[in-house]
């Protein structure tokens, strides 16, 4: 049995793992600029690195910022 963590996660897999809307994790990543595309043909798909899931996490919970 391979027991290899993968290097990369999905965006829908990424969503789960970090128990957002995907629509949230969208927002994030393009607001922070996290993540990549790869395209297969006509196929495109975002994926992670744990390290970048790490940073939509931070990026998640920070208190929005209020000027006046």
């Amino acid at each position: 049995m391979d027991n290899q963590v993968p290097k990369y996660v999905t965006k829908a897999r990424a969503a789960y793992l970090l128990g957002l809307p995907m629509e949230e994790l969208s927002r994030i990543s393009q607001q922070a600029g996290i993540g990549h595309m790869e395209r297969a043909g006509n196929e495109e798909e975002w994926f992670f690195t744990y390290e970048e899931l790490q940073k939509i996490c931070v990026f998640a919970t920070q208190e929005p910022v209020t000027v006046f």
